[in-house]
């Protein structure tokens, strides 16, 4: 009995550890819905190209041949490609991406399909890969998931699919899958956020959280008042209105939302550089002045122009880490609050809620830091997306109050924590104890937070990355094919972080928690 018992548990370690390499050998991040593949190689023709005959999309604004562009180019970006495969087999030469996209719509929003079908055959005549979507974006993360079944072939020069024939069907699991960037504590240049969208979309993130102003500076144009300009750092660091315009182009054409973020009424003290009327009084400046009618003036005229160039479905309104002790000192605003019947308190939740009906006036719906809802849940907004932020559990009291939810627990998604491992990022599952299918139905996914304090252009790639890419194949990869200890993903995870580099992202090695430097010499792929 104790030799068959020993054989069971033998054979059942050698099914794991088989289970295990099967899933190793393949390289994709984040881990798609079903994949399958066999042991072929196809070779790419030189003159690889893009057909979207039977497509209902007819890719007017040029959204899928400029991902097909950078496709190439990011194949060809880590070595020069210059075999000649004219005297190969032809039935395994690859001749191009078949990609048939269903919908005629491209316009991008909250909720979209982001599905895609991918097929590579093992041999043809001619050989086509073949990309399946809905919208022109899931075809976009079938373009992202090829590109990492692609690699160079050192004794050919060319590139080369091994592995074939493929299947991958693919899905996310969560519709908001986001990345906070900071740009009032520290600039950003405009490069420096376009390589972040452009990292973002290798690893499938959806939504960049523009964290634009806050205490430090306004770095925004706003046309309705000009002078909330003058709380910029310098005249160099600044963005103009089309700066703005841009970046959400820049980004949509990749896939990836950008949800823009006014935090009111803390974290406001730069406003009044340029309008010192909105600040209590010049000895205490912040939170905004409730009394002061300009205050929800400005606020709607900022609304107002950010709704000519932030089209996604939300605009942030923050509303965390309020301190009202500035409203109970000042004489003006003491007198309002005693005219009004006010205590401190309901004078926040009277801006809050202000705030929101402007933001509602102008067609958004609403995202607000978790301390609303901690403090006056029940008054809300029912179009309320309240952004957790503080600690575990309170997503389950969002959902149970049915509101929706975003997850991004400081304890395990907050990229400037740089004692949080990637391994603690990819355990942080945003339906803790949420088991009812209606409430995890209103947790809309989950952010990183890239906070400004100690990052620049200098080195936000490398703090970003590769512990981003950890939450990301939480967020888009359904829960069942998750790895249940980070170790089985360790090997995937570090091939993706050496690909992130060889596309020219500074991704810090896995060793270590955040922004580490490699600790000797060695391979990509060991550190």
């Amino acid at each position: 009995m104790g030799k068959i018992v020993l054989v069971f548990v033998s054979l059942l370690a050698l099914v794991q550890v088989l289970a295990v390499d099967a899933v190793d050998r393949v390289k994709i991040w984040p881990m798609p819905e079903s994949v399958s593949h066999g042991h072929g190689s196809l070779y790419m023709n030189k003159d690889f190209e893009l057909k979207t005959e039977g497509s209902k999309y007819n890719d007017a604004s040029g959204i899928l041949k400029d991902g097909f562009s950078r496709l190439l180019h990011v194949l060809q970006v880590a070595h020069v490609v210059d075999g000649n495969s004219s005297g190969a087999d032809t039935s395994l030469l690859l001749q191009g991406l078949h990609v048939v996209v269903l919908s005629p719509d491209d316009e991008l929003q909250y909720g979209i399909d982001e599905s895609y079908k991918l097929s590579v055959p093992a041999s043809g005549k001619p050989v086509f890969a073949y990309i399946e979507a809905q919208t022109v974006y899931g075809a976009l993360h079938g373009l992202q998931t090829f590109s990492q079944l692609c690699q160079f072939n050192f004794k050919t020069s060319v590139i080369e699919v091994p592995m074939v024939p493929w299947t991958v069907i693919d899905q996310p699991r969560f519709s908001f899958r986001g990345l906070l960037i900071d740009t009032s504590r520290h600039y950003l240049p405009l490069p420096v956020i376009k390589n972040v969208i452009d990292s973002m979309a290798y690893a499938k993130l959806n939504v960049m959280h523009w964290h634009i102003v806050d205490t430090q500076s306004f770095p925004l144009e706003i046309p309705s008042f000009p002078k909330l300009w003058d709380g910029a750092y310098s005249i160099s660091e600044q963005y103009t209105f089309a700066d703005a315009a841009e970046i959400v182009s820049y980004a949509q054409r990749r896939g990836i939302n950008v949800l823009a973020e006014i935090d009111v009424p803390g974290h406001a003290l730069s406003w009044g550089i340029g309008y010192p009327s909105l600040w209590p009084s010049k000895d205490c400046q912040e939170p905004l002045d409730v009394s002061n009618e300009f205050t929800f003036k400005v606020i709607d005229g900022i609304l107002s122009d950010f709704s000519k160039v932030f089209k996604f479905r939300f605009v942030h309104l923050g509303g965390d880490e309020v301190n009202t002790s500035c409203w109970r000192v000042t004489p003006h605003v003491r007198k309002w609050l005693t005219k009004h019947r006010m205590n401190e308190s309901q004078a926040y939740q009277y801006f809050v809620l202000r705030a929101q009906n402007i933001a509602l006036s102008h067609g958004y719906e609403i995202v607000n830091w978790e301390e609303t809802f901690n403090n006056f849940g029940n008054k809300l907004s029912r179009k309320t997306v309240v952004h957790n932020w503080l600690g575990g559990g309170v997503a389950k009291l969002v959902v149970e109050a049915g509101l929706r939810c975003i997850v991004s627990n400081q304890d395990k998604w907050y990229l400037d924590h740089l004692d949080t491992t990637w391994q603690q990022f990819y355990m942080n599952e945003p339906l803790t104890n949420i088991t009812n299918p209606e409430q995890q139905k209103l947790v809309i996914g989950g952010e990183v937070c890239m906070w400004g304090e100690h990052i620049d252009g200098s080195d936000i790639e490398q703090t970003i990355w590769p512990r981003a890419a950890a939450a990301a194949e939480r967020l888009w990869t359904s829960y069942n094919k998750l790895a249940k200890d980070p170790r089985q993903v360790t090997g995937r995870l570090a091939h993706f972080r050496c690909l992130l580099n060889q596309r020219g992202v500074a991704a810090a090695p896995l060793a270590g928690p955040g922004r580490v430097a490699p600790e000797e010499p060695g391979s990509c792929y060991s550190q």
